[in-house]
């Protein structure tokens, strides 16, 4: 092992060791997103085509989700290997 190599690794373990914190913070926002991509999938099922008894209630979170459901419709035909994401994560 070099010198070089050596120096390296143990930068790499230090810098692995204390940057914990962005990698969390990394963690749990795309675990948010994940959650509001559920959720509002939940709001707009109508417009995949798919009924649930529920819709008639979520009428009333139209108003306040709105602006979020263009974003929303962007996002997901963007994101062309949804299932294939989620399953490499091992959530299905």
């Amino acid at each position: 092992m070099s010198k070089d190599n050596f120096f390296n690794n143990i930068s790499l373990f230090f810098s692995g060791a204390f940057d914990s914190n962005k990698m969390s913070k990394d963690i749990i926002k795309s675990a948010l997103q994940d959650e509001i991509d559920e959720f509002l999938f939940l709001c707009f099922l109508e417009n995949v085509g798919i009924t649930l008894p529920i819709s008639y209630y979520m009428i009333e979170l139209y108003p306040y989700l709105g602006d979020y459901m263009i974003d929303w419709e962007k996002k997901m035909v963007l994101r062309k290997r949804i299932w294939y994401e989620k399953a490499n994560q091992g959530l299905l």
